[in-house]
């Protein structure tokens, strides 16, 4: 939604929604939401926890209340989870609430930032580069479908800093910010 006071994040798992939403927000002088963590602080437990206890369905059941929640707030910076775009409320909330910017990332630079990450429950399969390429098969036309900004991948040598930067020149070019 553009004018908008939120930006809202949106990507695969590895696209760095947490790591460049964070310097975005300080940039923009806004709070930071990261969805996932939002879940667990308010269940108290890892979303590993809830994905071994309530399974994936029990899981997007919390992430869409959650998001809700998060989506209703002005002048906020979510990053999103990856698989909320599945959900269509979710895709609604943020489609209606916030200026939304998909950061696209590759599978090959996924599996490289992923590789020692044993956090995430629907990477756990054997064969991760096959789920991730199902992942971006299922997803890729939701991102688009809600976007109001792309952000192609920048490289995959490109780091924090520099993708932040390509994040905010575009950000200053298309977003009609709203006041809080």
């Amino acid at each position: 939604m553009n004018p908008s006071c939120n930006l809202f994040l949106v990507g695969p798992t590895g696209a760095g929604k947490t790591s460049i939403g964070r310097q975005l927000a300080i940039r923009y002088g806004m709070p930071f939401l990261d969805l996932d963590q939002e879940i667990e602080r308010h269940t108290g437990v890892p979303v590993s926890r809830i994905f071994d206890v309530e399974g994936e369905a029990g899981f997007r059941r919390r992430e869409a209340a959650i998001l809700d929640e998060c989506s209703r707030r002005r002048g906020v910076l979510l990053a999103s989870g990856a698989g909320a775009v599945l959900d269509p409320d979710n895709r609604r909330h943020l489609a209606e609430r916030g200026f939304v910017i998909w950061l696209q990332v590759t599978v090959a630079v996924q599996l490289q930032r992923l590789a020692h990450d044993t956090s995430r429950p629907l990477l756990a399969d054997a064969d991760r580069r096959q789920k991730l390429q199902s992942m971006a098969a299922a997803r890729t036309a939701l991102y688009e479908n809600i976007a109001d900004l792309i952000v192609p991948h920048g490289g995959e040598h490109e780091g924090v800093a520099a993708a932040t930067e390509r994040c905010v020149a575009l950000i200053d070019r298309h977003w009609n910010r709203q006041a809080a």
